[in-house]
């Protein structure tokens, strides 16, 4: 069985959307990439998440030919596979129905940064894409969902907002890992869920200033950051 380490880090960030609620029946969906072997193991569709093993999960190349195993990928293959092109640092791509994100996503409305919380992870707004027009929904759907995401991040590093909104859709998120991707979608919803509470208790709040939202977030990344132990 191929990558069998890379199944096992895939399987258990699919399980930690499952363990925070992110996710429903069989929504949703995580993979990760093999750099090296130009590989990605990416969640079986519709396999319920608690009959789920690692053996389930589908091996697929970059041009989405199934290299290993009998079931079919996940129907958001196509955009992890355009995610995967476009933004080569990341290693792991995470996509929930999460509910206040998902609430952002079909509001079509970005989140603003309302706190340092927010700051820690992103160096802004949590962006959100336009949405798609009826053609690009007739056809190549998912495609053109990984298509809209980029062309979202042309001016934006993908690894200073590890997520974004799909307008009517909801999200998708990223790291440098599988797990790390998981674990940004779990974040993203404590975002999207503080966000909202944040507005429901004052309408005018307005997002922090650049200098606050850069220390908190430089605090944690690139060069100079402090946050956690020396490596």
């Amino acid at each position: 069985m191929k990558l069998t380490g890379l199944r096992k880090e895939v399987l258990e960030a699919n399980l930690e959307l499952v363990r925070h609620g992110l996710v429903l029946y069989t929504f949703g969906n995580a993979s990760g990439i093999s750099r090296g072997e130009g590989l990605i193991v990416i969640k079986p569709s519709g396999v319920p998440y608690e009959s789920m093993k690692a053996d389930d999960l589908v091996i697929v190349d970059l041009d989405g030919k199934t290299i290993e195993g009998v079931k079919r990928p996940s129907s958001d293959l196509e955009t992890h596979l355009l995610l995967y092109k476009a933004f080569p640092g990341i290693g792991g791509i995470a996509h929930t129905h999460a509910r206040y994100a998902t609430a952002w996503a079909q509001a079509g409305r970005e989140i603003p940064c309302f706190g340092t919380t927010h700051a820690d992870y992103f160096h802004g707004p949590i962006p959100i894409t336009r949405p798609l027009r009826p053609s690009e929904i007739r056809s190549a759907y998912e495609a053109n969902t990984g298509k809209a995401i980029i062309r979202r991040f042309a001016k934006l590093d993908p690894l200073h907002f590890p997520g974004v909104l799909v307008a009517g859709h909801a999200p998708f998120c990223w790291g440098k890992t599988p797990a790390e991707a998981a674990h940004n979608a779990v974040i993203v919803e404590e975002i999207a869920a503080m966000a909202f509470v944040t507005i429901t208790a004052n309408a005018r709040a307005k997002a922090i200033t650049k200098p606050l939202l850069d220390k908190h977030f430089y605090r944690k990344h690139g060069p100079t950051a402090t946050y956690g132990q020396k490596k």
